[in-house]
């Protein structure tokens, strides 16, 4: 059913198609509105039967949906920015623990300074936490996502984050296709528990071990992780043929083939990206554009496939590893080793900062034209930048590095009560 509707609306509705029975919640921007759409349809009895627990923090949120999965349940959170970080002891838990569990991340920043802005640090912080993570490039993604992540976690019996940018994605308003429940049901079975706790047939779940195993069971989470490389596309495949259209799969290019010089990201930045290279195209460059939507587990034959005959990859990444540089360049010029070709890292939109096909365009003209440096920080302000080294440099006692630079940019820095 094609509906005009808020991205995190769009969320909770296919979440809901998914019959999940446990849902747990902790409010944190911008994930906010997907919980309170499954709370209306909990309250309403449009989801039935289902059990919405209000908990008190995210740390509680990820251990009640640890507590119901094990219990038997198809349990369902959702978070964001410093709730994912604040929960992540469990996060690592469930995941140890192999437990099926489907987490909505609205990718967010991470402080200090308070950002409540788009970027990709907070996933990108869990990215070894054995975590499945799947990332949407548009709502109709997202929604579509969820369907298959609760299919993939319980055939894995393994955790999986759907990322979706929030704000960018999660409060727009635009078309969705939503199926209807019977379709849903015909393509998602019912839960059965690979483990479960049973009074009947009692069974520890999260016991201790000692050197002597723990090595193993992290192996097969890695291996679960690699057997996932193969059901990923394929249950693409299978809802691509259920539902006439194609969502989700380890990675998707955009006139890929015949370019010398390919684009890889990840998230709804490609549809800024694929803009930009289609005026690029018509003026006679030779790009493409390499959409990652499974970050883990990382599908480096694929990547490797489609990026092989380019002369040059532009990797842009709304997160990066301080002290290094990329995060996803780092996995992407694994995929890569042993190719020779250029290879660029290019950060962008940190906090939430506006990413514009002009900024695009002269960056990969400067690719092109091999000006551009292996790691660049699109549109940084080095004005303001050198400003505040210099102040440190002239006195011991500079001051707080954001408040200055807002007060270099003429800004306020804003009070949170």
């Amino acid at each position: 059913m094609l509906k005009q509707i808020e991205g995190s609306r769009a969320v909770a509705e296919a979440v809901a198609l998914a019959r999940p029975e446990v849902i747990c919640a902790y409010p944190i921007s911008p994930q906010t509105h997907i919980v309170e759409g499954l709370g209306e349809l909990v309250k309403s009895g449009a989801l039935s039967p289902c059990e919405f627990i209000n908990v008190e923090s995210e740390f509680a949120a990820m251990s009640v949906a640890i507590g119901a999965s094990a219990a038997g349940a198809r349990s369902y959170t959702a978070t964001a920015s410093q709730g994912l970080l604040f929960m992540a002891e469990a996060v690592y838990n469930a995941s140890g623990l192999g437990l099926p569990i489907v987490m909505t991340v609205a990718n967010r920043a991470i402080g200090a300074p308070i950002n409540i802005w788009n970027d990709h640090s907070d996933s990108m912080s869990q990215r070894d936490c054995g975590w499945i993570q799947l990332f949407a490039e548009t709502n109709q993604e997202a929604a579509d996502l969820h369907i298959q992540a609760f299919k993939l976690a319980e055939e894995l019996s393994m955790p999986v984050m759907v990322c979706m940018d929030g704000f960018i994605l999660t409060h727009a308003v635009e078309r969705v296709d939503l199926p209807e429940q019977i379709e849903v049901d015909a393509f998602l079975p019912p839960y059965e528990p690979r483990q479960v706790l049973d009074v009947n047939e009692p069974v520890s779940i999260g016991a201790m071990v000692g050197p002597e195993a723990f090595m193993e069971v992290r192996y097969l989470a890695h291996a679960k992780q690699t057997l996932a490389l193969q059901r990923i596309p394929e249950i693409a495949a299978e809802f691509a043929g259920r539902f006439g259209r194609v969502s989700g799969g380890l990675v998707k290019g955009y006139h890929c083939q015949d370019a010398e010089t390919v684009v890889v990201a990840l998230g709804s930045v490609l549809g800024t990206i694929k803009d930009t290279v289609d005026e690029l195209r018509r003026d006679g460059m030779s790009i493409g554009v390499l959409g990652i939507h499974s970050f883990r587990p990382f599908p480096l034959a694929a990547v490797r496939a489609a990026l092989q005959d380019a002369k040059r990859v532009v990797v842009l990444e709304k997160s990066f590893s301080v002290g290094l540089g990329g995060v996803v360049s780092t996995d992407v010029r694994l995929a890569l080793s042993g190719l020779q070709l250029q290879g660029y890292t290019v950060v962008a939109g940190l906090g939430g900062r506006a990413i514009t096909q002009a900024s695009l365009a002269r960056m990969l003209h400067d690719a092109v034209a091999g000006r551009l440096e292996p790691l660049t920080f699109l549109d940084l302000d080095q004005r303001i930048v050198q400003r505040q080294l210099e102040r440190e440099a002239a006195t011991r006692r500079s001051g707080p590095i954001a408040e200055n630079l807002l007060r270099d940019l003429g800004t306020v820095a804003s009070k949170v009560s």
